[in-house]
C-alpha cells in the first residue's frame, strides 16, 4: 500500500502510555508504538500498487515457508505416517472434520475443504509471523490481505448461492426469512440485505486485521518498555522492567492462541455463510 495513505502522525495508546509519555520525549528514552509500523518504508515501487515494503516480505517468507513444509511432507508421504507427516495429516483433518463436516455435512464438504485450508493455514501462517524474532509482524495485521480473503469468502457463498437458487431464489431466502408478519420485512429486508452485502465480509476482515494490530502494540508496547527501564530508567524503577518483561513473554503465548482462534474464526464462519447459501430458506 502506498506510504501516502496512511495516517500521518497517529499515535496509538494504551492504559500503560501516560506513564511513560514523558520519557518519549527527545532522542532516548520510551518510544511510544505508532501507526506508522503498519506502514513501513517502501523498498522496492514505491507509490505503485507494487510497492514492495517489510510486510510484503513477511508475508512472502510466510507464503514460501507454508508452501515448502506442504511440498516436502507431499513428498515424503508414506502409508505408514512418522511424526512430521502425522502433524500435518492431523492440521488437515482438523479443518475436513471439525470446520468444514461439522458445519457443511459430509456430502457437501469435499467442495470445499481445499478453500477452507488454505484459508485457515494461510491466515495461521500470516498470525504466527507476528512473534518470530526478525519478523515481528503479522502478515495480516494490515487490512489489504484480509480483505482479500474476506471478498474470496463473499464471493464463494454468492456463487453457490446463485448456482443452486437462481439470483431470484437466493435473494429471497436471505432476504425475506419465512414465518414474519410481511410488514416487518419493512425493517429486516435491508438489514438482511445490508448482511449479505457488507458485514459479513467486513466484520470478517475487520475481526481479524484488529486482532492482529492489537497484538503488535502490545508486544512493542510491553519490550519497548522493558528496554527503557532495564536500560535508560533511574534505578529506582529497574524493578518494573522485571514486570513489563514477564508481561511481554506472556502476551507472546497469548498471541500464540490468538493467531490460532483467529484462523479458526475466519475459516469457521467462511463455513457457516457457505452453508447458509445452501440451504432451502432460513
Amino acid at each position: 500500500m502506498p506510504n501516502d495513505l496512511r495516517p500521518p502522525g497517529v499515535l496509538l495508546f494504551t492504559s500503560a502510555t501516560p506513564t511513560l509519555l514523558a520519557a518519549s520525549e527527545g532522542e532516548g528514552g520510551f518510544h511510544v508504538p505508532s501507526i506508522d509500523e503498519f506502514f513501513p518504508p517502501a523498498i522496492l515501487f514505491e507509490d505503485t500498487i507494487f510497492q514492495i515494503d517489510r510486510i510484503w516480505i513477511i508475508r512472502i517468507v510466510a507464503a514460501a515457508v507454508l508452501l515448502t513444509v506442504f511440498v516436502i511432507a507431499a513428498r515424503r508421504a508414506k502409508l505408514v505416517p512418522g511424526r512430521f507427516q502425522g502433524a500435518i495429516e492431523m492440521i488437515l483433518d482438523f479443518v475436513r472434520v471439525q470446520i468444514a463436516e461439522e458445519i457443511l455435512g459430509k456430502t457437501n464438504a469435499r467442495r470445499f475443504v481445499p478453500m477452507l485450508t488454505t484459508i485457515f493455514l494461510s491466515i495461521l501462517a500470516f498470525n504466527i509471523t507476528g512473534i518470530i524474532p526478525f519478523l515481528n509482524m503479522a502478515g495480516t495485521a494490515r487490512i489489504g490481505l484480509p480483505i482479500v480473503l474476506a471478498l474470496w469468502v463473499f464471493v464463494t457463498y454468492w456463487w453457490v448461492g446463485v448456482s443452486k437458487h437462481g439470483l431470484g431464489g437466493y435473494l429471497k431466502n436471505n432476504l425475506f426469512p419465512p414465518g414474519i408478519p410481511w410488514p416487518i420485512y419493512i425493517i429486516v429486508t435491508p438489514i438482511e440485505l445490508l448482511q449479505i452485502l457488507v458485514v459479513r465480509p467486513a466484520s470478517l476482515a475487520l475481526r481479524l486485521a484488529a486482532n492482529m494490530i492489537a497484538g503488535h502494540i502490545m508486544l512493542v508496547l510491553c519490550f519497548a518498555a522493558t528496554h527503557f527501564f532495564l536500560l535508560e530508567a533511574a534505578p529506582a524503577l529497574k524493578a518494573i522492567g522485571a514486570l513489563t518483561l514477564a508481561g511481554g513473554f506472556a502476551v507472546t503465548l497469548f498471541e500464540i492462541l490468538v493467531a490460532l482462534l483467529q484462523a479458526y474464526i475466519f475459516a469457521l464462519l467462511a463455513a457457516v455463510y457457505i452453508s447458509l447459501s445452501l440451504e432451502e430458506e432460513h
